[in-house]
């Protein structure tokens, strides 16, 4: 793998200033027409995006990220639509469970944000064979730590469970933890895999492979749950069986793919070794951004714990309301990882001005796509809500949730555009930077006292999100502005 040459960073451009992401004013659409670039984008057509219209670039990266991510929300809601049958306590487990899998989700994250990095700079520098070159060295970095993360999974998932506080109830639902947990080796797989796709501009595979896992998902969980048909009754342990398999299945495919001529990453039998020089460069930019992850995402493990002080019921709430949002947010990232996709193959043309450019313009889509979301749940937060409990403690909680923090979609929005574009340009620690400030030296202290010293109770925790959300947004502007990630190298 090369090393490519330092960028120097030009003159500020006027174009990429901050406020073309004002709320509520959608950036233009692309040039071409909105369903030709929609039906290019579905197809998978090869396109330069070091080159031509930047709309037109988006949109064609975008899309299928937007659908991938939508299907993955759509499993998210789903999954909790028919635990939630099993009462409070089978939805607590399934939070608390995924606020340890966040720890996993952050470690997958940083293997995809140093894989995708690398692919799309080898990309931009026209160098396939680099490319290919990063892409097997990612994945022997990502078996060894599928095999390491499940086993622990596997063996000591219950304990983790009792030791993030369960109740009696909820540890008698240990088997989904231990299922899901020990399974979780699919979702590194799964991770890098599309990371690497997305990286090299081939979103609409990672589409595909991401649809295709969700999708047996969705048709395998409550099957399994509620034992209907030939399958066998599992409870809320069938959910996360289904989850496994799902994922797993998806992996295959993915794999298959790369190994298929044609694409933009092609794997060949001479890829098939192990470069320690390569796998090292790729753990210093994933270790990184893996720790950038963990900063933001275990976060969230730190909100469950006080929010678990208020029982089942608040945590039930609290998960149903969560699930939703990720329902909302997940679609967007598509934008962001477009973004990143952009900086990372611009930077290896040497176009920093372009990168930038898409930047500005993709956070302008994704603030205006979540205006109009969030203020469709501040709205209707109880309805939606009601769709997935009828316990009315629980749906109030849930509900003030949902308000509250789709409030702050906007400002995620942009937010999450500008810390993925970062990370496209190889600059892992910025982000690490904002997300420990952000996220552990801000939001948690500040959630504990709303929650806690105050009256608030949950509401506490609901309000520290969407002040955290604002100030994201406000942080990550001022130092993409600075410019400094245009020199980055990897």
């Amino acid at each position: 793998m090369t090393t490519p040459d330092v960028v120097p960073a030009p003159a500020p451009d006027p174009t990429s200033a901050a406020p073309a992401v004002t709320a509520g004013a959608a950036p233009p659409p692309p040039p071409d027409g909105v369903w030709s670039v929609i039906r290019d984008a579905l197809r998978g057509a090869h396109y330069d995006f070091t080159d031509g219209p930047i709309p037109r670039a988006i949109f064609l990266l975008a899309v299928p990220m937007v659908l991938e991510m939508a299907l993955e929300s759509v499993f998210a809601v789903t999954d909790i639509f028919f635990v939630g049958r099993l009462g409070p306590d089978a939805v607590a487990t399934v939070g608390l469970t995924e606020s340890m899998l966040a720890i996993i989700y952050a470690v997958d994250m940083g293997f995809a944000i140093g894989a995708a990095a690398t692919v799309a700079r080898r990309i931009g520098e026209r160098d396939p064979e680099g490319a290919a070159d990063a892409a097997m060295q990612s994945l022997w970095l990502g078996l060894a730590a599928a095999v390491l993360i499940g086993s622990i999974g596997a063996i000591w998932g219950p304990a983790l469970l009792q030791l993030m506080g369960a109740s009696p109830g909820v540890l008698a639902h240990a088997a989904y933890t231990r299922v899901m947990l020990g399974g979780s080796g699919t979702i590194v797989m799964l991770f890098l895999l599309n990371a690497i796709f997305r990286g090299a501009g081939d979103a609409a595979i990672a589409m595909r492979v991401l649809w295709l896992a969700n999708t047996i998902n969705i048709l395998l969980g409550p099957c399994l749950i509620f034992g209907l048909g030939p399958f066998p009754r599992l409870g809320v342990a069938g959910a996360a069986v289904a989850t496994t398999i799902g994922r797993g299945t998806g992996a295959i495919y993915a794999a298959s793919r790369l190994l298929r001529p044609g694409g933009r990453v092609h794997l060949q039998r001479r890829h098939v070794r192990v470069d320690p020089a390569g796998i090292g460069r790729l753990l210093r930019l994933s270790g990184a951004s893996g720790l950038q992850s963990l900063i933001g995402t275990a976060s969230w493990v730190g909100l469950v714990r006080i929010i678990s002080q208020f029982g089942s019921q608040a945590l039930a709430g609290y998960t149903i309301g969560i699930r939703i949002v990720v329902f909302a947010l997940l679609p967007s990232w598509g934008l962001g990882n477009a973004a990143a996709t952009m900086v990372g193959q611009a930077l290896g043309a040497k176009k920093p001005e372009r990168a930038s450019k898409a930047v500005w313009l993709a956070a302008g889509y994704d603030c205006a796509f979540l205006t109009l979301v969030g203020l469709g749940f501040v709205l209707l937060a109880r309805p939606i809500v009601g769709l997935f409990t009828a316990d009315p403690t629980v749906l109030e909680i849930g509900g003030t949730a949902l308000r509250t923090m789709a409030v702050g979609f906007p400002f995620f929005g942009v937010g999450m555009v500008l810390t993925q574009s970062f990370n496209g340009a190889g600059d892992t620690r910025t982000p690490t930077l904002i997300n420990l400030f952000v996220f552990w030296l801000w939001e948690i202290p500040l959630a504990g006292v709303l929650a806690l010293r105050t009256s608030l109770g949950p509401t506490g925790v609901f309000l520290a999100v969407t002040i955290a959300f604002t100030t994201l947004a406000v942080v990550s502007a001022i130092l993409f502005q600075r410019g400094r990630w245009r020199t980055s190298v990897v």
